[in-house]
């Protein structure tokens, strides 16, 4: 068990500092280039084209959906993270 804890403490690592490794320079940020607002056509023809029952639907659901999961995932680490901190204890 010790060493699947050191293997996945490892591969999130080596994700962390992949990530970090992309983000610009302390100072050296880029402007965000401005983006159109999207709202209105999320409004015009969001159930047109998704079929969703309601707006918060189309936008979690279908417009977002890769938003949503990767908060999802962000949720479900820091549970992992917190569980392994508060010691869950191995029955050996």
């Amino acid at each position: 068990m010790r060493t699947a804890k050191a293997v996945l403490f490892l591969l999130v690592a080596i994700f962390f500092f992949a990530f970090l490794k992309q983000l610009p320079t302390l100072g050296k940020s880029r402007k965000v280039a401005s983006f159109h607002h999207v709202s209105p056509r999320y409004i015009e023809k969001g159930h047109e084209e998704t079929g969703a029952p309601n707006y918060v639907t189309a936008v979690l659901a279908d417009y977002r959906a890769f938003d949503t999961f990767g908060e999802t995932i962000v949720i479900f680490c820091a549970g992992l993270v917190a569980l392994s901190i508060l010691g869950i204890k191995d029955h050996e």
